[in-house]
């Protein structure tokens, strides 16, 4: 049989993905840089859910001449062992690497892995178009010694070519042509590269040339998004509104052009926001935009150490702004293992964030990424962390591994608890028999230790259930009540085919509801529930945008 020469065979650009609803902007921004010059390129994703077997199968079936990985901390050692594989099977094909994962530490990555003949690091697009061309041009088009940003493998060793010089961010096609790929995918934007901070623990800032991708292109493209009615667009800014002006010109195109479908995600600043752009977010849909907002500490000896410039009592006060106009979802974010931040600052964090009434409050873990300063201080910091990617810390000089393990508890609580926002009515109710917040998370974090519980997988009723359970051995204060709000959150979601267990029945109020509901002309789907207090009308075809929750409307039979 002839043997196929590298330039015959396909190019094939790879990506494993954390979640089927996830995408890879990286690999497609390639693509579509190369398609423009000409270059046709096999774009192959995946999950790291799927079985080895499948995705290798799949791969040889593609007889890639060239095959390129994009790496990150959730993929690296499943790629390292697809390409430890496909190299057995097709020991011709030329396996290269990129992302995040292997731009800091190009040389030792190929030292460590054989099968693999090199790293294109940080920004691809020209890289990867040079490398193709190599590939399929049988060499002849430019040796590998004269591309930039390459780390490559020749006979047993190692070259390094220069850095390459970073692109107009104008020069880059739009990634997203055909949308049919992306149906029931979160799909991801860039209108910048290059973050103007320096905070220790973010790769983000080893790029300090900050580049903007032109407003009119920007624009054409957020109304390709809108009309195509996507239901939700990321953008992967660092910092969205490092630039005032532009941002706020940016959420003022989205104001005028919403056709009430497109929910865009920002990642920003909070300290960074100013009047106009406050008053811009108050004319807004509910839903139209959401907001990311790294906290990560209130200690002020923490925000130092890791060089994160940050206005807490600004951030804090436009958050509350924020969250007045009840019309923008906040995320807001801490990070536990930051040097400086034992247990106890850090449950002054949690507590102060908390207050801020965010839609989602992220408890993350530090990962003392590859290239980052945080790695060239681990040691000082005694900071020790998992050898293998997330790269996550364990313990420090000011945390212990066993407080992290608590810090665990009380993460899973608040996701469980807060963050599915299936308790609104419970949790303040609850809030008030604690110390604190945190005391409340932590105690139940406990609770479900002793009890074996944080191993199960449990329905949303047991949720509930467990949390009366913890109430009833814990703190009875008030516990009537507590039954009480939890079923008004049940019936904020949805309207059950019976009373919960906890609750007695409601025959003798029947006939009032049925006469209430004929005479105001209401649907068979709305639910009336007589608490001691009050009644409640739940009518779900009125639900928040941002909680996806029924308000109960204070009602008279």
């Amino acid at each position: 049989m002839r043997k196929i020469s590298c330039c015959e065979k396909n190019v094939v650009l790879a990506a494993v993905n954390a979640k089927y609803i996830h995408s890879n902007l990286a690999v497609y921004s390639l693509k579509a840089y190369a398609g423009q010059a000409g270059h046709p390129v096999k774009l192959k994703e995946y999950t790291i859910n799927q079985p080895f077997g499948e995705i290798l199968k799949d791969l040889y079936q593609s007889q890639p001449g060239l095959l390129c990985f994009s790496c990150y901390i959730w993929n690296k050692t499943l790629i390292d062992d697809l390409a430890a594989e496909i190299h057995k099977l097709l020991p011709e094909t030329q396996i290269w690497v990129g992302g995040p994962e292997v731009t800091y530490c190009a040389r030792a990555y190929l030292e460590a892995h054989p099968a693999v003949n090199g790293v294109l690091r940080a920004e691809g697009e020209a890289s990867f178009l040079e490398l193709v061309k190599h590939v399929r041009l049988d060499c002849a088009a430019q040796e590998l010694e004269d591309i930039p940003g390459l780390t490559f493998r020749r006979a047993g060793i190692i070259y390094e070519t220069d850095e390459r010089e970073l692109l107009d961010m104008d020069e880059l096609p739009f990634p997203y042509g055909n949308l049919e790929d992306f149906t029931n995918r979160i799909i991801y934007y860039e209108s910048s590269r290059g973050c103007p901070f320096s905070c220790s623990y973010c790769l983000s800032s080893l790029d300090k040339k900050l580049r903007f991708r032109s407003l009119d292109l920007v624009k054409k493209e957020l109304r390709f998004f809108i009309d195509q009615k996507v239901p939700q667009v990321k953008f992967v800014d660092r910092t969205f509104n490092c630039n005032r002006a532009r941002a706020l010109e940016i959420w003022r195109f989205l104001v005028e052009q919403d056709q009430g479908v497109t929910n865009f995600h920002f990642e920003i600043g909070a300290d960074l926001l100013g009047p106009e752009e406050i008053a811009c977010m108050r004319t807004m849909r509910p839903g139209l935009i959401q907001l990311e907002i790294g906290v990560q500490s209130v200690n002020p000896n923490t925000i130092r150490e890791i060089d994160r410039a940050m206005d807490l009592e600004k951030l804090e006060a436009n958050v509350a702004q924020i969250h007045q106009g009840k019309n923008i979802h906040q995320h807001l974010d801490l990070i536990a293992g930051l040097p400086y931040e034992g247990y106890e600052s850090f449950r002054q964090s949690f507590n102060r964030v908390y207050r801020m009434q965010p839609q989602q409050l992220q408890l993350g873990f530090l990962k003392v990424l590859k290239g980052s300063r945080m790695e060239r201080m681990a040691e000082e910091y005694g900071c020790v962390y998992l050898e293998r990617e997330p790269y996550e810390v364990l313990k420090t000089n000011w945390i212990s591994y066993g407080e992290i393990l608590s810090l665990k508890q009380v993460e899973s609580m608040v996701e469980i608890y807060y963050n599915s926002g299936q308790f609104e009515h419970t949790l303040p109710l609850l809030e008030g028999l604690f110390s604190s917040p945190f005391a409340l998370y932590e105690e139940l974090g406990r609770f479900y230790e002793e009890k074996g519980y944080g191993q199960i997988s449990h329905s949303r009723m047991r949720r509930y259930e467990i949390l009366l359970e913890f109430l009833e051995e814990r703190n009875q204060e008030r516990l009537e009540a507590a039954r009480e709000a939890m079923t008004v959150d049940l019936y904020s979601r949805e309207k059950l085919k019976s009373r919960p267990d906890w609750m007695s029945g409601q025959e003798a109020w029947q006939k009032a509801i049925r006469d209430y509901i004929r005479r105001e002309g209401l649907p068979k789907t709305v639910h009336i529930e007589v608490l001691s207090g009050e009644t409640l009308l739940f009518d779900y075809r009125y639900r928040n945008p941002l909680t996806n929750n029924v308000e109960g409307q204070k009602i008279v039979l």
